[in-house]
């Protein structure tokens, strides 16, 4: 759903924000379908930007249409990772244990020769880096009335994480994974969980707090 049809953005709650959310995924999946259907088509551009839209710019414009796709697709896939780097959210409990577990996912795909093999081992990895990216938007620096934004980006953190322990699951049954590896990841994982639901917890409070205020 475009953002046009939601009346003050400040006040959308976490299942509008979803919407939203789900709305930009569409468009971003749309976009990089028709980036690989007319990649070598020579009105590639004119193309796309007539079917997703936007406004095509000339050769010869102030800004290029490489220029305004590269930002629109900044936007639509949320620049997670600056998040981290912009304001606090580097220096706290829940940044380091998100990166002592991407360090632990990294260091036992570098000492499993056969784990390529494996595509729940990719799943597995790119799931535990949605997370971390995804709390990072949640809890880095934006707008603080924003809480529906924020419950929102901490759902999606969530259900990498579960995805990441049902992966895990997979990996042992395989055989990729042995028992106490999988301990290991468990444990660091739902370290990062605890935080998503925690925060998850705090912020709804908070929403039904202000909620009851403009009543």
């Amino acid at each position: 759903m475009p953002i046009d049809d939601f009346d003050e953005p400040g006040r959308w709650d976490e299942y509008q924000w979803e919407r939203f959310l789900q709305q930009q995924d569409k468009n971003t999946e749309k976009y990089f379908a028709l980036l690989e259907k007319y990649l070598d088509h020579p009105d590639r551009d004119k193309l796309i930007a007539g079917e997703m839209g936007w406004e095509f710019f000339e050769d010869g414009d102030e800004r290029s249409w490489d220029e305004a796709a590269d930002a629109w697709c900044a936007a639509e896939m949320g620049n997670d990772t600056s998040a981290a780097e912009d304001d606090g959210f580097a220096n706290s409990p829940v940044y380091h244990d998100t990166m002592h577990l991407h360090s632990w996912v990294s260091d036992w795909i570098d000492k499993t020769p056969t784990i390529e093999e494996a595509e729940e081992a990719c799943h597995l990895a790119s799931q535990c880096a949605i997370c971390g990216t995804k709390l990072a938007t949640a809890l880095g620096e934006h707008d603080p009335n924003e809480i529906g934004m924020t419950i929102a980006y901490l759902k999606r953190a969530l259900k990498a994480a579960n995805d990441a322990l049902t992966a895990s699951a997979k990996l042992v049954a395989s055989g990729h994974m042995t028992h106490s590896q999988s301990t290991a990841f468990q444990k660091r994982l739902f370290q990062v969980r605890n935080h998503v639901v925690d925060n998850m917890s705090v912020f709804r409070s908070e929403w039904r707090r202000r909620q009851g205020e403009n009543q």
